[in-house]
């Protein structure tokens, strides 16, 4: 009887169905109709707020406006993922075009796994690169090929309405988010989705996350747009330690406090662990589990990520190298040289945040001062993109700050410039430094551990939160959006790194009273 039911359930949804598409073809597609094939794809009982969010997204999906957008805000634990994917699928089924869109590769590669589509990054599907005849390198606008299409912009808080950075003396284009949605909506029935968690970390240099911001959205790209903010943790989700103190941090952020965070650890759950004394056993016990990529060390500052990647490399890796063979690094600075005349062009650059392996090191060579590696290196994050030979800057994995500075940029350019002495063209010249493949080096840092910032966008199985200097000034809630970014990039373990005592609470194990 049971299995009876099951096959007349199925029977009737696959009957919706074409329904749906008769009725699309016909222009009588009802809210109603979308509605309940929403519910039918989402496969669970909906909270209040994805019910308040299928709903709103209906309206969105079926009205005549021009320009329409929606934000869609959700904590973490709060379904939001599950939720993206039924939209996506009822979307699908009805015969919309679907764009899934990122900030970075790896946030690209999330949204692609929980929806089980191809999801490309923003630069790579809104920008085209250009040149001229002395080298000078630009990008600009792309124009969008696709019509009645709903683009869906994943890990939307780290979109900051500023310029793209530049290399050198090259120009660049556009604000990225005003540049995004000039592309969505210069073809005709193009709408855009806008997801994030307001709790994350804004982009750097930001008090705020404009693309999750309605009022400044709305009024900035004149469109119709709405909002719907998932707080609900849902029930498969409850029990979760490292969810309980990510969602108490969360409302410590709402509160606008200055205090200690209070964090609660269990001696039951094994998720949350306070790391005492020496790092490396934790490290190593969890790279066991693990790998060496199932785990990652956050920290506050690019410092103390060098000082963590020198320990686990040398401590736990045993590379004595200044590079090895298999060593992970993160490209620092977007780089537009080493794809260009590839026959994948997937990636469309190599990205800062970027990880790649190195697969093979060929040779470490000086140029006046800066030192370099010819080094053999995978894209770990476009499986699809070959082995590919590059240059990597070796002075930019111990450098303290983000990346290298315009000034030392100018100084690698004087460099190069001698072995170009005899082309007498000023103009040739300069095209010839510019596309010397030492002037082009990747900038790198191992990435064994990164900064919170440098995280986004991105979650691992393993996470080691490391708290590094802390005073009670620099408490409030600047403070706790990095922690609750920090915390909410692990998946199954979460280990705390130099806490203060002041914010740890272990909680009564019942069975010991």
């Amino acid at each position: 009887m049971a299995s009876r039911i099951i096959y007349r359930h199925c029977e009737a949804t696959q009957i919706q169905g074409v329904v749906l598409l008769c009725l699309l073809m016909s222009h009588s597609l009802t809210p109603q109709l979308f509605e309940s094939r929403l519910l039918y794809h989402f496969g669970f009982d909906p909270t209040s707020g994805q019910q308040r969010l299928f709903h709103v997204f209906t309206r969105f999906v079926l009205s005549e406006k021009s320009r329409c957008g929606l934000i869609v805000k959700g904590y973490a634990g709060t379904g939001k993922t599950t939720s993206v994917r039924a939209m996506v699928s009822a979307l699908e089924e009805a015969g919309f075009g679907i764009m899934l869109l990122a900030p970075t590769g790896r946030a690209a590669k999330v949204l692609s796994t929980y929806t089980g589509r191809p999801a490309k990054t923003i630069h790579k599907q809104i920008y085209i690169r250009r040149s001229d005849r002395t080298g000078r390198t630009w990008f600009e606008l792309r124009e969008s090929e696709v019509e009645r299409t709903v683009f869906f912009v994943d890990e939307a808080s780290m979109i900051g309405s500023e310029r793209m950075d530049m290399i050198g003396d090259e120009l660049a284009s556009g604000d990225l988010l005003e540049d995004l949605m000039a592309h969505v909506f210069s073809r005709a029935g193009c709408r855009v989705v806008l997801i994030g968690d307001s709790a994350q970390l804004p982009p750097v240099g930001s008090d705020k996350s404009p693309a999750l911001d309605l009022e400044f959205v709305r009024d900035r790209y004149n469109l119709h747009i709405a909002e719907v903010e998932l707080q609900e943790v849902i029930r498969q989700k409850e029990g979760s330690a490292i969810l309980e103190n990510a969602t108490s941090i969360r409302g410590e952020i709402g509160a606008g406090t200055s205090t200690y965070p209070s964090i609660v650890l269990s001696p039951q759950s094994k998720e949350m662990e306070l790391v005492e004394g020496d790092i490396q056993p934790y490290v190593e016990e969890a790279m066991g589990k693990y790998g060496v990529d199932g785990l990652i060390i956050l920290t506050r500052s690019n410092k103390r990520a060098n000082l963590f990647n020198q320990q686990m490399r040398v401590r736990v890796l045993g590379h004595e190298e200044e590079i090895n063979s298999g060593d992970r690094m993160m490209v620092v600075r977007n780089n537009y040289f080493w794809l260009e005349g590839t026959s994948s062009q997937i990636a469309g650059f190599i990205a800062n945040g970027d990880i790649i392996e190195v697969t093979r090191v060929r040779s470490f060579v000086d140029r006046g001062e800066f030192r370099f590696c010819r080094a053999v290196i995978l894209l770990a994050d476009y499986p699809d993109v070959p082995e590919m030979e590059v240059i990597l800057w070796c002075d930019t994995i111990s450098g303290e700050s983000a990346n290298m500075s315009y000034a030392k940029m100018k100084e690698l350019y004087q460099v190069i410039s001698a072995d170009y002495e005899d082309i007498e063209n000023h103009g040739k010249r300069r095209k010839a430094i510019r596309e010397d493949p030492f002037y082009n080096a990747l900038q790198v840092k191992f990435a064994y551990a990164i900064t919170v910032h440098k995280a986004q966008g991105g979650q691992w199985p393993c996470v080691f939160v490391d708290q590094g200097y802390l005073t009670e000034e620099m408490l409030g809630p600047e403070y706790n959006r990095w922690l609750y970014t920090a915390f909410t990039r692990a998946q199954e373990k979460l280990l705390l790194v130099g806490f203060d005592e002041k914010m740890i609470t272990v909680k009564e194990n019942p069975e010991s009273q």
